[in-house]
């Protein structure tokens, strides 16, 4: 993994439980993401939108940015790639009143975030605003280059967050699949899972897991929650607003894990005092990585608003 040069931008710390996506130039769509509980919004100037409504749909969202309150909410805007005829463009339009952050996608090479942040820079600069300010969420694994260049991408400076791309990805390798009859991912996809949780955890970023298509399978978007979770993301893109509140519950730490670490860090400040760091805690040896593990779920849980 190359050194970063620079500053990340201040958005890195944001939380991130819930990124939900809302196709371009979508007035009522919008005012319903607005109500929601998600943590931030997608504008989606890709898929949602078809070529030739592009033009519009662009103008639509920049009127957004300009002139919505959108109570909170990061505002992300998902740019078209840059091998398409829209990708920078989308940027051009969208800058005068910035987005906190643009979602990448298809993303192959570094070249490619390179050209986007000098792009950026720009366009910072001619409009007055801070430079270096707007981040860069990825998702990283929509194309076979991206996954293998995928340890490279956090040496771009704007990055913030990382999340992977299944649909995508088997569409471009001629897959039928990428599940098994279970629901669980297949090798190769699970694999993208991985690398991309360590990928975002090696460079001290967001990993947000990608979509569940399956809209009307509440327990298996649970299941999926509950074991991103698990492994160490941090949230998930929603693509239905029923989505939304699952996902947020699943990466808010519940009572139980705050009154846990709660009483962990109690524990270990008493055995410091007496030059202790490895000790026995409600049946359990336990040690400095577990207390690491403590203080950040409490961090984690300040910032979601759960009581501590």
């Amino acid at each position: 993994m190359s050194e970063i040069k620079g500053q990340r931008p201040p958005g890195v710390d944001r939380l991130r439980r819930s990124l939900h996506f809302v196709p371009g130039a979508n007035e009522k769509m919008l005012t319903k993401a607005i109500a929601t509980h998600a943590d931030g919004l997608v504008l989606d100037l890709e898929d949602a939108v078809t070529p030739e409504h592009k033009d519009s749909a662009r103008a639509v969202v920049a009127s957004w940015l300009k002139d919505v309150d959108f109570a909170g909410k990061e505002r992300t805007v998902r740019m078209n790639p840059l091998d398409t005829p829209w990708g920078l463009a989308d940027i051009e339009a969208t800058m005068a009143h910035p987005p906190d952050a643009y979602l990448v996608p298809k993303v192959s090479t570094l070249t490619e975030l390179q050209a986007i942040d000098a792009h950026l820079s720009r366009l910072e600069a001619q409009y007055g605003h801070p430079q270096g300010g707007v981040g860069l969420i990825l998702v990283s694994t929509e194309t076979p280059l991206g996954v293998l260049n995928l340890a490279t991408f956090s040496s771009c400076a704007r990055v913030i967050a990382l999340s992977w791309g299944a649909e995508d990805l088997s569409a471009a390798l001629g897959a039928p699949r990428n599940r098994y009859p279970d629901g669980t991912y297949l090798d190769l996809y699970r694999h993208c899972r991985v690398q991309t949780l360590l990928c975002a955890g090696a460079a001290q970023l967001q990993a947000v897991d990608t979509v569940f298509v399956d809209i009307a399978n509440a327990d298996g978007l649970r299941q999926e929650c509950r074991e991103a979770a698990w492994m160490g993301y941090t949230g998930k893109i929603t693509i239905h607003p029923a989505q939304i509140d699952i996902v947020n519950a699943a990466f808010t730490p519940s009572a139980d894990e705050i009154d846990e670490a709660q009483r962990l860090v109690a524990a270990f400040a008493e055995a410091e005092s007496q030059g202790l760091m490895a000790i026995a805690f409600e049946g359990k040896m336990v040690d400095v990585p577990h207390l690491n593990r403590a203080r950040r779920l409490l961090a984690r849980a300040e910032k979601t608003g759960a009581s501590i």
